[in-house]
């Protein structure tokens, strides 16, 4: 799955748009390098996401297509 679907569905970021913009300014970070929208997402990935002056770090645990809100958050785990 790429990575700025990913954000969407485990609703890390909102919207899909704003996950692709994050990515092209180099602000998701996965194990430690940036990478592009098109990246493949793996379980057990290391996620960073840079918002300002937060840093926000996540371990992908499950992919899915799609998920209801409640289910979203066990697509990850907070570090």
């Amino acid at each position: 799955m790429r990575i700025d679907k990913f954000l969407k569905v485990s609703r890390l970021i909102k919207r899909r748009t704003v996950a692709n913009e994050a990515c092209d300014a180099g602000r998701v970070l996965v194990n430690g390098k940036a990478v592009k929208a098109s990246y493949e997402v793996k379980k057990g990935d290391v996620l960073e996401l840079l918002f300002g002056q937060r840093t926000v770090k996540a371990e992908v645990l499950d992919l899915a297509e799609t998920t209801k809100k409640e289910e979203a958050k066990e697509l990850f785990r907070y570090l």
